[in-house]
């Protein structure tokens, strides 16, 4: 079968490769699926640089998050069991949940690790109450469209930051009731929306510059959930400034709760699968690309240039 590869770490432009591979055998637990599509993560960059917190060794097969159909014929979608990951024909998945009626291919692979993401950071790291201003960065991303989705869910104000006007249109459809377009100073912009009082919940998938100065907006008693470090520079956290304004900042891996407490991560799914179910949340595909284009993909992603989900389809 067709696969890429990471045949040793590095750059994604430099180290991916394609071409045939024997097909993956699940483990005990695990189901092979033929991918119908895949869907792209910052983390799959990560990865296959091996500055991913779980290092996979290569060569293994990149891709987190798989729709496809099993050997018996079933339409299922989840996360996959590395190294053999679904940028591939075949690919082993870890769980599988049954693809949702009316979610295109492309919509049921990327419906997992966002909205997941999501639920985690805002219903267990923390409790999101109706009433509370939400500040969603890289809001029109997947995993910020995500929270922009669950947080009017809840009932919050959603205020998301974005890079330019074409995304600010995606992320208000989404439901953000204030969308601020690349300000030049964050800090003064939200306190002018929420009249000097700032987010009681902040949604910080970037980090870095974007840490230090969002960590200046959180209201008293608020909480700064760190999901992930795509702006490349990993932030501190200065305690003092914590202490002053009663805040927390909060750790979201929710990778590890596959293998800690799967059975929080089911009841997150039946959640979030309620939400889609009467169409409270709507997974926006931005991009689809075929097999042979991952690189151009990937960069793109890297590049911060999509809207929602980016998927690749199955070769």
């Amino acid at each position: 079968m067709r696969a890429w590869r990471v045949p040793r770490y590095g750059p994604f432009a430099d180290v991916l490769e394609v071409g045939d591979v024997p097909r993956p055998e699940p483990g005990a637990g695990e189901t092979r699926v033929r991918v119908a599509a895949a869907a792209l993560n910052f983390a799959d960059i990560l990865h296959t640089a091996g500055e991913y917190q779980e290092r996979v060794p290569p060569p293994f097969t990149p891709g987190l998050e798989v729709a496809g159909v099993t050997d018996d014929g079933r339409r299922v979608f989840g996360p996959v069991a590395l190294p053999h990951g679904g940028f591939a024909e075949e690919a082993v998945l870890r769980t599988t949940w049954p693809w949702p009626e009316g979610m295109s291919a492309a919509q049921a692979a990327g419906f997992f690790v966002s909205y997941q993401t999501g639920w985690c950071a805002l219903h267990h790291r923390t409790t999101l109450r109706a009433g509370e201003t939400l500040l969603v960065l890289a809001a029109a991303g997947g995993v910020g469209l995500a929270a922009v989705q669950l947080g009017r869910a809840a009932g919050a104000r959603v205020i998301g930051v974005v890079g330019d006007g074409a995304k600010a249109a995606v992320v208000r459809d989404a439901g953000a009731g204030d969308v601020l377009v690349d300000p030049d100073d964050l800090v003064a912009a939200v306190r002018e929306i929420t009249d000097g009082r700032g987010a009681d919940v902040v949604y910080d998938p970037v980090g870095g510059d974007s840490f230090d100065a969002v960590r200046r907006v959180v209201a008293w008693e608020g909480r700064l959930l760190v999901i992930g470090f795509a702006g490349g520079r990993i932030a501190d956290a200065p305690t003092n400034h914590a202490l002053v304004k009663n805040y927390g900042v909060l750790g979201v891996h929710w990778s590890a709760y596959q293998q800690r407490a799967p059975e929080l991560v089911a009841a997150w799914q039946r959640e979030i699968e309620a939400l889609w179910d009467r169409r409270a949340i709507d997974p926006l595909v931005g991009a689809e690309y075929a097999f042979d284009e991952l690189p151009d993909a990937l960069a793109e992603l890297q590049a911060r240039r999509t809207t929602g989900r980016v998927v690749l389809l199955a070769p």
